[in-house]
């Protein structure tokens, strides 16, 4: 290794977002937070909306206070969403969140017209709603579809307005669905069928490989030179965190655990079974031509809406006091389609547990831990369907993200899944994002060195299984998770 270098690392989430400073080399490997906001949407006239140049202006202040010239800046952030530019790159508009429900109905439609094992053989995707294709189709009458020249998931947006230079990073690429998982490159057929315009999707670009230089004007504004890069990194935030995962070896399972906690294994390729298309198994990429083989679990997104309701109460109490209620007492399935919106979540969770005949919780404590212990069910089933569909055997799980801090949640993991879970690093991706840059300057060698070196300066925590698998069997039963 060489010498330590600064990295910025630019993390955006679908509730928060945070510019932190890395630094990695000679055997060190640290993160600072330079900056932190909020990442709250809008609706306008009936819309769901991001805010997408507030989320901007967040990133330049994060990127002024990140100190004196870091080596380059890497931007990551979740999925699905893009901005639309004109011919003259202007955006058309501000990119809609894909809670928003524009899309209801029309990923039936696309399935009903290409056929489920057509999509699902091109792209490799799990059926959702909110994937890009189909979001796009429903743009797809819209004038700025018809006005637009180039489509930017959210993190090649913002690398564009930071460096004037267009691309599109291959891990965000590869789901929206657009991308044929086999050739490794854009599924055009595909889009011809859907009548979607092939103009739109730029050339694509690698974890590692160059995103452009700061421009002059930017450089001037953050206080930076103009000869500072950017540097493409696995720009889902999932991939650069499952590039933080601080494995040893290949028999590992990770959950990246946030808004949505993704459950899976890593593979050196695809599984396009029937079976995999039927379970609703995404194949995703990852750095080196990796499958991030996995399904999406609702995640933490239920506790966010729930503690928004209540008016923002302190989460420590609440699982403090969630600890003392019966375990598996009422579950819900978390990817339940009423729980995917924003709204009153408590009460959902409520009508849920009503109609399926179970005790409805009766105070907060109660929903608390009705929420972690589906969540616990939720994983297990999904980690169980992956080892059996891919035949991968794992015998440890890796839960990373900011659900690793939640110590009721990786407790409750280790037992359902009946597998011991490391917890942490909470800033896997921001960790992925540095490492990545890093690489590409020589650092690190590669994504084993990239895993040992997380293993070696990171706070991990070991939970290991406590059994009561017949409690979990009967509860995942309930709710047809078994």
């Amino acid at each position: 290794m060489t010498r330590p270098q600064a990295f910025a690392a630019v993390d955006l989430g679908a509730s928060s977002g945070r510019v932190m400073v890395g630094r990695a080399g000679n055997g060190e490997l640290s993160l600072s937070e330079a900056h932190r906001f909020p990442n709250r949407p809008v609706h306008v006239g009936g819309t769901l909306l991001w805010n997408i140049l507030g989320l901007y202006r967040e990133i330049l202040d994060g990127l002024r206070a990140a100190g004196p010239r870091p080596a380059s800046i890497g931007i990551d952030s979740w999925a699905v969403d893009y901005g639309l530019l004109d011919g003259r790159g202007a955006l058309l508009g501000n990119p809609v969140h894909y809670r928003d429900g524009r899309t209801d109905g029309v990923m039936e439609r696309v399935r009903a017209d290409i056929g489920d094992r057509r999509l699902y053989d091109v792209s490799g995707l799990q059926f959702l709603p909110i994937n890009t294709i189909y979001q796009l189709v429903a743009d797809a009458r819209t004038a700025r579809l018809q006005r637009a020249e180039t489509l930017l998931l959210i993190p090649d947006l913002i690398s564009y307005w930071l460096t004037g230079e267009i691309g599109a990073e291959f891990t965000n690429a590869s789901t929206t669905g657009l991308l044929d998982v086999r050739s490794r490159d854009w599924a055009t057929d595909l889009l011809g069928q859907l009548g979607l315009p092939q103009r739109v999707l730029p050339a694509l670009r690698h974890p590692g490989e160059p995103a452009g230089t700061l421009l002059p004007e930017v450089a001037g504004e953050i206080g930076l030179p103009d000869t500072v890069p950017v540097t493409a990194v696995a720009s889902h935030d999932t991939a650069s965190a499952v590039a933080a995962v601080p494995a040893a070896g290949d028999r590992f399972a990770y959950i990246s655990c946030g808004t949505w906690s993704l459950v899976g294994v890593e593979l050196a390729g695809p599984v396009l079974s029937d079976e995999s298309r039927t379970a609703n198994f995404t194949n995703e990429a990852g750095v080196d031509g990796t499958i991030r083989y996995l399904r999406n679990v609702m995640g933490l997104w239920l506790l966010q809406e729930s503690l928004r309701a209540w008016g923002s109460p302190d989460l420590g109490s609440l699982l403090a006091a969630a600890t003392e209620v019966p375990a598996l007492r009422s579950v819900v399935d978390p990817d339940a389609p009423e729980f995917l919106p924003p709204g009153d979540m408590p009460g959902r969770i409520a009508a849920y547990c009503d109609r399926t005949g179970q005790p409805a919780p009766a105070s907060r404590a109660e929903t608390v831990r009705c929420i972690v212990d589906s969540l616990a069910l939720g994983h297990r089933a999904a980690l169980r369907q992956a080892m059996s569909l891919s035949g991968h055997e794992v015998d440890v799980i890796h839960l990373v993200g900011g659900g690793s801090r939640n110590e009721l949640l990786c407790r409750l993991t280790a037992d359902a899944c009946g597998l011991p879970i490391v917890a942490g690093p909470a800033e896997a991706t921001a960790l992925g994002n540095v490492l990545v840059q890093a690489r590409a300057f020589g650092i690190v060698k590669d994504l084993a060195e990239m895993r040992d070196l997380v293993a070696r300066t990171q706070r991990l925590r070991r939970f290991e299984p406590r059994g009561d698998e017949a409690a979990w069997a009967s509860a995942a039963a309930r709710v047809g998770l078994g």
